[in-house]
């Protein structure tokens, strides 16, 4: 459907938007009118939504012989228009695709000053690339194990040969964070892994939230942490 809709269009015509984020995988398309970027004017037709752009070079990629928009052109685009929520899983889809990653994107962004959706972008990249210092995290974090209603965890201790962020030995819980939300090497996530697994062999309770949850969805971490609190062996004593 897409080759043939394409067959009308000038040179430098891709698909754009929803349509190229789906052939991306990034996203499935809204029902509507398809997407296509073109380099001049042109009348529209039925069931084509056109933008006008003069694409570069690396604005341009092509799947399945269809030419279209390129991942980080992609996301550009679709910043504009769509809520956080549907732009951060578009990112972290195209991430998980190995499209793009958090650095190659930032470093993309740099060279895009100025065009539409790039705030957009750097916000959303800003939120879950953020790393705390032990002491900021310690700080954020206890007022929300407290509207929790959790009681003061134990700080950085080794538990089970491993030194953990938050421990409550009397909920058998143990929380870690990570300072990023997207890529850790192979090597740091077997470690995970291996933590976690070695956590719950032991009878406890591993959950792992990343900095930016910590800084930026109190309300969900507090939420998590309330209701494993309240399923823990101690609480029904």
């Amino acid at each position: 459907m897409a080759s043939s809709l394409l067959q009308f269009l000038p040179a430098g015509a891709a698909l754009s938007h929803d349509a190229a984020g789906e052939v991306l995988g990034i996203r499935r398309r809204r029902p509507g009118a398809l997407d296509v970027t073109v380099p001049s004017a042109r009348r529209n037709r039925p069931g084509i939504r056109l933008h006008r752009r003069a694409l570069r070079d690396d604005d341009v990629t092509r799947r399945h012989n269809i030419p279209l928009t390129s991942p980080v052109r992609t996301l550009l685009d679709l910043a504009h228009g769509l809520p956080r929520a549907q732009l951060e899983a578009a990112v972290n889809e195209a991430d998980k695709l190995d499209l793009i990653n958090p650095e190659r994107l930032r470093a993309a962004l740099e060279a895009r000053e100025g065009q539409r959706g790039v705030a957009a972008l750097r916000e959303l990249l800003d939120r879950q690339t953020l790393t705390l210092t032990d002491t900021e995290l310690e700080r954020r974090f206890l007022p929300i194990v407290r509207s929790a209603g959790l009681p003061a965890p134990r700080t950085q201790r080794s538990v089970n040969g491993f030194r953990v962020d938050f421990f409550w030995p009397e909920l058998g819980l143990v929380v870690e964070t990570d300072g990023l939300r997207y890529h850790r090497t192979p090597a740091q996530q077997a470690r995970d892994r291996l933590r976690d697994q070695t956590h719950a062999a032991a009878g406890l309770t591993p959950l792992r939230f990343t900095h930016a949850q910590v800084a930026h969805e109190a309300k969900r971490v507090q939420e998590v942490l309330r209701n494993v609190a309240r399923r823990a062996p101690t609480a029904s004593r």
